[in-house]
């Protein structure tokens, strides 16, 4: 059974930067693609980015320009970068599969951006 752990939200700051990571346990990672997505108070689960096995990303609309996601094979790890965060980014960040059948969610990170 595949594990996700994702980690690396806080508190910050409009304007401000976090890395989230994502560790991917028992599954061959390097073969699969992965997203980050969010869902915040209300609001449906998206997907905000993707990277493919050969690292072709994606980015919604809305974060194009400010969120970067990367992988590390070696360490079985997806991350992404979020800079000049906005209020709207508020929401508990998870990971998963890009395509295909998801694994089960894992407990997310929680990104809030206040002042």
């Amino acid at each position: 059974q595949v594990q996700l752990v994702e980690s690396g939200g806080g508190l910050v700051q409009p304007g401000g930067s976090l890395r989230l990571s994502c560790a991917v346990s028992r599954i061959i990672f390097g073969i699969s693609s992965w997203g980050w997505y969010r869902q915040a108070p209300g609001k449906q689960r998206e997907l905000v980015a993707g990277i493919a096995a050969g690292g072709t990303t994606y980015y919604a609309d809305s974060v194009k320009g400010r969120f970067t996601i990367s992988r590390d094979n070696a360490k079985s790890t997806v991350y992404l970068q979020i800079d000049s965060l906005k209020p709207e980014d508020t929401a508990v960040y998870y990971c998963n599969k890009w395509s295909g059948v998801k694994a089960a969610w894992g407990q997310g990170t929680q990104v809030t951006v206040s002042s």
